[in-house]
């Protein structure tokens, strides 16, 4: 037996194995649970054993971080078949995906790295959504980028750039706000104007994160997406504002490195779903 597969308009949080045990002995309240699609790419053992019985209490959706969408080469079709069972093994309420490159020439390069804004780049995307959704037999979300740098060949901007494949394709958005926050930040422009001209239409999740901040060599400041912090009040904020252009979205808490201890995600869950409630209060009111 399983709940219903449907993702809410809830907070959520990132399932780690450390996590397993407590979530399985003490049902916190999350709205839905999120996976990294390659660590459940195995055909059994603790993974599977661990997810099949936190599938029967939560909705989980699925996000891929090594399909390499942006990449030169074709796709791997034995990743995507492997998506396509643990997508209906645990009838996943969502599929995302990075607007990103991890591949080149066979090699796996651990990263997720930026593409130049071209419509050669564009046309080449656009293919490789559409068989990813053809395969996948499903709509999936695409993430835009945390980035450090900008190209020069770049012919659009990000925004124009993600709102052509949406429009191409038929895929939905996964809309990470620590991103957008991280990016702009780094490119010396405004955050809530990014989020104003977002096709939020679009949206079907949102991401939350903290990031680091570092300097860069010309010793400037440079934000870095590193999932190893809570999320900061200016991204908070901003999420704040993202709601009144989006109305309540499924929301997830992302933590992949220094992962705390249950109560502090459930901590951040709980901030989120009073920015939920209030975006629905607002909806509500229109």
């Amino acid at each position: 037996m399983r709940v219903s597969a449907a993702i809410p308009a809830s907070a959520g949080i990132g399932l780690k194995p450390q996590h397993y045990d407590e979530v399985l002995q003490t049902r916190p309240p999350f709205g839905f649970l999120e996976v990294h699609a390659e660590n459940y790419m195995g055909a059994g053992g603790p993974p599977h054993h661990y997810l099949g019985r936190i599938r029967e209490l939560y909705p989980v959706s699925l996000h891929g971080v090594a399909l390499s969408i942006g990449g030169s080469s074709p796709l791997d079709t034995g990743h995507l078949e492997r998506l396509k069972a643990l997508l209906d093994r645990y009838e996943c309420g969502l599929f995302s995906e990075h607007l990103a490159w991890s591949t080149h020439d066979g090699a796996y390069l651990d990263d997720l790295l930026p593409l130049p804004y071209t419509e050669e780049t564009l046309a080449h995307v656009c293919a490789h959504v559409s068989e990813t959704q053809d395969t996948l037999g499903r709509r999936m979300l695409l993430e835009n980028p945390s980035t450090y740098v900008q190209f020069e060949q770049s012919t659009m901007s990000e925004i124009d750039f993600i709102s052509e494949i949406a429009t191409r394709t038929g895929c939905g958005l996964l809309l990470d706000v620590n991103n957008v926050f991280v990016s702009c930040k780094n490119h010396h422009m405004d955050p809530a104007a990014y989020i104003d001209a977002f096709p939020v239409r679009h949206v079907g999740e949102i991401h939350l994160a903290g990031h680091d901040e570092r300097l860069n060599d010309a010793g400037a400041p440079l934000l870095i997406d590193a999932h190893g912090s809570p999320v900061i009040d200016p991204v908070w904020a901003l999420y704040e504002h993202t709601l009144t252009r989006t109305g309540p979205v499924p929301t997830l808490i992302e933590r992949d490195a220094n992962v705390p201890p249950l109560k502090d995600l459930l901590e951040e869950t709980r901030r989120a779903n009073s920015h939920l409630r209030r975006a629905a209060v607002r909806l509500a009111a229109e």
